[in-house]
């Protein structure tokens, strides 16, 4: 009944408990994490927002046995809740998601592309899988990088 309320409390749980020690992630065709959507504040906590129509397009197969129903407000972790987690790992499949990656990765850091904040991360691991990396402008530095790891990385 009184959602604000409720996001406060899950905030409240989440410091209480220690914090978050690993973030999964996926990630929109147009870079939202979670559901904060482009233009969500790069500061933002949990809260209510409203889904694009995109999302809600890309979301409607998963909705098939509710009559696809989507629903166009949801409940989301914001994207200063989530850049407090001690690790991140941002996972990405598909050429779908190359333009994504890219601005995430490469691209400047932006509201109008929410995962670009996990560029602001200390800890953050990024898999994906050749498609989804296609757009990447360093891509083989960025795989001469992961197999050249240094000794005392290859345990992390």
């Amino acid at each position: 009944d009184n959602i604000p309320r409720w996001c406060t409390e899950y905030e409240r749980a989440i410091s209480e408990s220690g914090g978050v020690d690993l973030q999964i992630l996926g990630i929109g065709e147009d870079g939202h994490i979670g559901f904060n959507e482009p233009t969500s504040s790069l500061g933002s906590r949990t809260r209510l927002k409203t889904l694009t129509d995109a999302t809600t397009h890309q979301n409607q197969m998963l909705f098939k046995k509710h009559g696809g129903y989507v629903p166009r407000h949801v409940i989301t972790m914001g994207v200063g809740t989530i850049l407090e987690s001690r690790r991140c790992l941002m996972l990405a499949c598909g050429a779908h998601k190359a333009d994504a990656v890219a601005a995430m990765v490469e691209g400047p850091v932006t509201a109008f592309c929410p995962a670009s904040a996990l560029q602001l991360h200390p800890d953050t691991i990024a898999l994906m899988d050749e498609d989804a990396a296609r757009h990447l402008k360093l891509s083989s530095y960025y795989r001469n990088v992961y197999r050249n790891k240094p000794e005392w990385q290859q345990l992390i």
